[in-house]
């Protein structure tokens, strides 16, 4: 009897820097439900636009002329229609995770979001209406906040997340003030971290975020955020 991995389908967003996965390093992808990919863009513009569609090359393009320092990400989103969600992918980016930009995206709707960022911190957050339901970093899920931060517990046990960890099992570097573990499960979660992130969107949204879907057309429009 064979068994199937559910994070095998997106193993590829856990590449590395080496690997040159499609979408590097550094990205977000937040999936909005009930809204037309048209409103997701001027959701993240501000309501100054639309979006033009393009594809991923030409949202790669933009981004690559936007970005100067860094500290306020790509500049561009590229959203696309799956099913009763739109999907938006953030390279390079981190706002769809940033609370106030969450809640502007959520009002009146629902949304799940999940920033990998290499050189900062991964997260998921999940929010209804403007307000954050549960959230947490990807490699901490047995630290979450929200409203409502068990209400994914049951699909991130399916899915073999250590929801029940505690301070014990951590080892504290004092020079370098990053946890590090003795235990089995620890490794496990910072290992695989992002795609179990993106196995239990799969399983809120039933859309299972592959690298096909970056072959398709997207609505492509700015991101008016800033620092």
């Amino acid at each position: 009897m064979t068994t199937t991995d559910p994070l095998a389908p997106f193993q590829w967003l856990n590449a590395s820097e080496s690997q040159a996965g499609p979408l590097g390093v550094i990205f977000s992808i937040a999936f909005v439900r009930n809204l037309d990919p048209s409103e997701v863009v001027r959701r993240f513009s501000k309501g100054d636009d639309s979006g033009q569609e393009s594809d991923f090359e030409e949202l790669k393009d933009r981004i690559v002329e936007f970005k100067s320092g860094g500290g306020d990400g790509g500049g561009h989103v590229g959203v696309f229609r799956a099913g009763a969600w739109s999907v938006a992918i953030e390279p390079y980016g981190w706002w769809a995770t940033d609370r106030d930009v969450l809640a502007e995206l959520s009002r009146d709707c629902e949304v799940l979001a999940i920033t990998r960022h290499d050189y900062a911190e991964h997260s998921l957050a999940y929010a209804i209406d403007a307000t954050i339901v549960t959230g947490h970093q990807l490699w901490y899920p047995h630290i979450r906040w929200g409203c409502d931060p068990d209400r994914l517990n049951d699909h991130m046990r399916e899915l073999g997340m250590q929801l029940d960890m505690t301070d014990d099992e951590y080892i504290y570097d004092a020079d370098e003030d990053e946890p590090e573990s003795n235990s089995d499960a620890w490794d496990i979660s910072r290992s695989t971290g992002v795609p179990r992130a993106f196995a239990l969107a799969a399983k809120v949204t039933g859309v299972s975020f592959t690298a096909d879907m970056l072959d398709q057309p997207l609505l492509i429009g700015p991101i008016a955020h800033r620092r």
